[in-house]
């Protein structure tokens, strides 16, 4: 059977290039999937030529999100480079024309709320009084922390194993989540950490399980990619 085309998106940085963590085509590969670079053009045409072929779409992490913000971004965190936001609409609203199966993540996640019509806060640290999130506000050092899933949902049958304990690097964080799209998860200071939509085809979540393979959250890639056969 041929492995199923993922569409992953990328990032624009200063100098024009479009880049991409490996961790996230590596992620794809190993759940069986072909991963595919989207092209980020102006040009809709030519990327609906692209999307047009593929099976299944991750959204990847990100700058700051300015649609549905609550307050100002915090002066550590660059907005996004309005050409990727472009395609991220492009490809996000293919996807779903489609009803094809999407993984936001981070930015990914809170991309998917925000086009849904969802609301973001702008710097969750400042704004909620929480503990840092991003390494970035910690001098480097790593940020781990429990999740809290909410049962019956798709993430917690991907997650039965036991305690689910994951990554942290983000600055925003969805206050009200889009339209169709339910939360399946927080930090233990309430802190939003997944949503979902009912059927499981949209999921989108705010750690980092592309540098978490080999634990459970790989299993995030494989519904990804086994929705995409279907």
């Amino acid at each position: 059977m041929p492995r199923p085309l993922i569409g992953i998106t990328s990032s624009l940085n200063a100098d024009g290039q479009q880049t991409l963590d490996h961790h996230y085509v590596e992620a794809v590969a190993q759940a069986g999937g072909a991963p595919l670079v989207l092209p980020m053009t102006t040009e809709r045409a030519a990327l609906q030529a692209v999307l047009e072929r593929i099976d299944g779409l991750l959204i990847t992490g990100g700058p700051g999100i300015e649609r549905g913000l609550i307050g100002a971004l915090p002066s550590d965190l660059s907005p996004v480079a309005a050409k990727r936001d472009q395609a991220d609409r492009w490809s996000f609203a293919a996807a779903q024309e489609r009803q094809l199966p999407v993984l936001g993540i981070c930015y990914g996640m809170q991309f998917i709320s925000a086009d849904l019509g969802g609301t973001i806060w702008a710097d969750v640290e400042a704004q909620l009084g929480v503990e840092p999130h991003a390494r970035q506000r910690t001098t480097g050092e790593r940020i781990e922390h429990d999740l809290q899933i909410e049962p019956g949902t798709v993430l917690a049958a991907l997650s039965h194993a036991g305690p689910p304990r994951v990554n942290s690097n983000h600055l925003q964080a969805i206050d009200r989540p889009g339209a169709g799209l339910d939360i399946s998860g927080r930090s233990g200071d309430g802190v939003v950490e997944a949503v979902e939509s009912a059927d499981g085809r949209l999921i989108g979540v705010q750690f980092h399980p592309e540098l978490m393979l080999g634990t459970i959250w790989s299993k995030l890639f494989d519904h990804l990619v086994s929705r995409a056969v279907g």
